[in-house]
């Protein structure tokens, strides 16, 4: 599929085409319509003075997610609502009793979803992010206690997240290998990378205690500060993967900055007030890290045309490699023999 370029005209025709589903809500043709973010998807904020609401809206991007995909987030969304495990999106259903709006865009079909609008602010970076992290492994220490308890509802279908998807055979978000800028030299650097990140997860598993239904990008653009409470939204990536990832989705984007290490204490604290975690669990987080961070060098190459990957540009691209060097120099035990042993087999 060729990818959108994100240009007024394309926005435009997106938002044309919002706008002829806003019935399905209940909606009136004065509802005023205010572009939020483009990335996957297109998010709008929606107030109908008619009625006085207010209504956030998404707009998914073609060939992504499937509608029974979008079904099953939205039942863990209601679950999560329900259950009082964290402040969080509640979907709105269309007039009609379903969540769901199928739009027309030159024959291709958008799907559209519809949540209440939650108060706040995305937490700032010159503020106390240790606080916010803090509470935020407390989240995550919920969220994960529900996920292990939780009954799916029957065909509940979300993506797997595991090494295969992000760097093997499946690469749900491109191949790291088309990173913008990449070098021949900083291609050999991540090819070793990819090989040891393979060795440890696979040691590591995917038993029930450590794999299981995580919200899986809980980065600051997805949370809002309220006063003292700290909401979470966004759940288009939410899937099945291990628990502890959600710290390396967490820190998407800004893996290389110094206070990570201070940003990591504090969510282990907070999800310590929730949930054992033994020392030992935490020493996978630096893997996962580096893993996230490989996954998001070739969303930017699959992405290119967004304004986030635009912003990131080659410069991610060669801090990815950077962390990469320093990765192998703590993690890369030269298994010659191991690696020998897998291409024969």
């Amino acid at each position: 599929m060729t990818q959108p370029m994100y240009d007024d005209a394309f926005l435009a025709k997106l938002e044309a085409g919002l706008r002829g589903a806003l019935p399905f809500w209940g909606l009136s043709d004065a509802t005023a319509l205010k572009l939020l973010t483009i990335s996957e998807n297109a998010t709008f904020r929606a107030h109908d003075p008619a009625s006085g609401r207010h209504v956030v809206f998404r707009v998914h991007r073609p060939g992504y997610h499937t509608r029974t995909e979008i079904e099953s987030e939205l039942a863990w969304l209601t679950a999560l609502g329900r259950d009082g495990v964290v402040a969080t999106l509640t979907p709105v259903p269309k007039t009609d009793g379903t969540l769901i709006a199928d739009i027309d865009d030159e024959g291709t079909t958008r799907h559209a979803v519809a949540f209440e609008l939650v108060s706040g602010r995305e937490p700032a970076e010159g503020e106390d992010l240790p606080r916010w992290f803090r509470e935020l492994g407390a989240i995550n220490a919920r969220l994960h206690a529900h996920a292990k308890s939780w009954q799916p509802p029957e065909g509940f279908v979300r993506k797997r997240w595991d090494y295969d998807a992000m760097l093997g055979s499946v690469l749900l978000w491109g191949d790291w290998r088309a990173a913008l800028g990449l070098t021949e030299e900083g291609r050999a650097v991540l090819e070793r990378t990819a090989l040891v990140l393979r060795d440890l997860v696979e040691d590591y598993g995917t038993a029930p205690d450590r794999f299981g239904l995580v919200h899986a990008d809980m980065r600051v653009a997805n949370l809002l500060v309220d006063g003292d409470r700290l909401s979470v939204i966004d759940f288009d990536d939410c899937g099945f993967s291990w628990y502890l990832y959600d710290f390396a989705a967490a820190i998407s984007f800004v893996e290389h900055e110094p206070y990570i290490p201070q940003l990591q204490a504090a969510w282990i604290e907070g999800y310590r007030t929730v949930a054992p975690l033994t020392d030992e669990e935490c020493a996978i987080l630096p893997v996962f890290i580096m893993l996230r961070r490989m996954l998001l060098t070739a969303w930017v190459a699959s992405h290119a045309e967004t304004p986030t990957a635009q912003a990131m540009g080659e410069a991610y691209t060669d801090g990815t490699v950077a962390l990469a060097r320093a990765f192998l120099s703590t993690y890369d035990q030269a298994r010659p023999a191991t690696d020998s042993a897998r291409a024969a087999s």
